[in-house]
């Protein structure tokens, strides 16, 4: 019997390094499948997920408190890849601090969150980031925004640990509260700074809803939309 296949022609499939965290993984999975111009089941993509919830934290290991990460990723990868992914995406802003060395062990695409990112800003001299103390340490946005003339500008180191519990009390359950998320905000918004990067899969989710006075970025809706157009379809407008 001859095997059919129903993907569009030239249709690439996406393989999801997920599990940093299970909960980001499902909103870039929701955001590609939200974004993707389809019109029936078909119409979408055919998309991989791995949500390997055993990678190691990293920001523990860029911090020098863990164990690396990055042996877990090129796993994921490979597995992803053997199943029949033809390039990688990971929501994890942090994880792309290992970025260069995913990509000399694995021989198919990954597209880079935060290039991506710095690439929707081009023209903005200055931004604001909310991240992780991993990706803050890692300079993980800073070196790839550099290349492309732009400044992030970070918050103290109050407001680090403070979005630091934030990221890691809703990875344990717990919503934070809107004040917190108010008192962050109101730290760039007296600097005059009018954009904030949303550095960390966690926070567009806990910022879902928030009224907020600053234009947020957000690094998943951007990868997602990046993988939709490398995929071969087209983004709803």
């Amino acid at each position: 019997m001859t095997k059919i296949n129903f993907r569009g022609e030239g249709m690439k499939t996406v393989g999801i390094i997920g599990g940093m965290g299970p909960m980001a993984t499902v909103d870039l999975f929701k955001k590609i499948i939200d974004f993707t111009d389809a019109h029936s089941d078909r119409d979408h993509l055919h998309v991989i997920t791995d949500s390997y919830c055993e990678i190691p934290d990293r920001t523990a290991y860029i911090l020098g408190m863990g164990e690396s990460p990055l042996s877990y990723i090129l796993e994921s990868a490979g597995k992803l890849k053997k199943i029949g992914a033809d390039f990688l995406v990971m929501p994890c802003n942090t994880a792309h601090y290992f970025y260069r060395d995913i990509t000399r062990e694995i021989d198919i695409p990954v597209i880079n969150m935060v290039e991506e990112t710095a690439k929707s800003l081009v023209g903005c001299e200055t931004v604001g980031l909310l991240a992780t103390k991993g990706t803050y340490e890692g300079r993980v946005y800073d070196s790839i925004f550099e290349e492309f003339h732009m400044e992030i500008i970070s918050p103290s180191d109050e407001i680090k640990d403070d979005i630091n519990k934030l990221i890691y009390e809703y990875k344990g359950g717990s919503l934070p509260g809107r004040d917190r998320v108010k008192k962050v905000v109101e730290y760039f918004q007296k600097r005059g700074i009018k954009k904030i990067i949303l550095g960390c899969t966690e926070l567009p989710l806990i910022f879902n809803g928030y009224q907020c006075p600053i234009e947020l970025i957000d690094p998943t809706e951007i990868l997602s939309k990046a993988a939709i157009r490398y995929a071969g379809k087209n983004i709803v407008v």
